[in-house]
């Protein structure tokens, strides 16, 4: 695999931005693309420094970018960035002048762990016809329903990112995933998380509710917590899962 680093100026978020890419080796292209996503306290850099990424997808005709989220949430901030602009749209299109991918919705899937968790499903579901499939790890889903349900979270920061009452808008995912699928383009959907994991209960609440909506998806519970060894041990169920999607090979 090659690894490069990119730094570049988003006009959405006015400010200059870095993104790590994992490239294949072999092959011309066009290949699809993965955006993997960062939690709350991280940056762009963390999942290439605490997992084996680069190796799990070495012999995967597949690019991988890995974008700073800051802390957004990966969602149109009510006081704040427009960060879902920016990740749905104008960083696929930075990508695409760059390098050689798949340039429509066939070749883009997205997943994260938490907060990148709950932005990939963000993504996805708020534009379904830019997404094939999207993965959450431990993910905090039903922040965007909820944001009080996180007490370890600053309530005043919450309210600049999603407002007061979030409740049915762009930032809830249950409205989200119903809408995509009342409209028939939902994306393939695939989370997880550890039985002692603190966000159990919100990831299970949201299996059980997308699961009465009848919206179709796929959940899993594992041994572990929120750490880096959960992680690095089921990001390849989520590249297996996008293999699938995408319509190249499994690993």
């Amino acid at each position: 695999m090659s690894f490069c680093r990119i730094q570049w100026f988003s006009t959405i978020l006015r400010k200059q931005v870095g993104i790590n890419v994992i490239l294949p080796d072999n092959g011309d292209g066009p290949f699809p693309v993965f955006y993997l996503l960062h939690g709350l306290s991280d940056d762009f850099t963390i999942w290439h420094r605490r997992t084996r990424i680069e190796w799990y997808v070495r012999e995967m005709p597949l690019i991988v970018v890995m974008p700073d989220g800051f802390r957004g949430f990966y969602t149109n901030n009510e006081a704040g960035p427009a960060y879902a602009d920016y990740m749905a749209l104008e960083l696929p299109s930075f990508v695409e002048r760059v390098f050689p991918v798949v340039r429509d919705r066939r070749g883009r899937c997205v997943g994260g762990l938490s907060m990148g968790g709950y932005g990939a499903f963000r993504l996805a579901l708020g534009r379904p016809d830019r997404y094939v499939s999207a993965t959450s790890h431990s993910g905090a889903l039903m922040i965007g329903s909820r944001p009080a349900g996180i007490s370890s979270l600053d309530p005043a920061e919450m309210r600049r990112i999603f407002g007061r009452d979030p409740s049915g808008t762009e930032h809830d995912l249950l409205h989200l995933a119903c809408t995509a699928e009342a409209k028939g383009d939902l994306p393939a959907l695939r989370f997880d998380c550890g039985t002692e994991d603190f966000l159990l209960d919100s990831n299970r609440d949201y299996h059980r509710r997308l699961t009465e909506l009848g919206v179709p998806h796929e959940y899993e519970e594992f041994p572990g917590g929120h750490s880096w060894d959960y992680w690095d041990t089921h990001i390849r169920d989520a590249l297996a899962f996008h293999a699938r999607a995408l319509g190249i090979q499994d690993v």
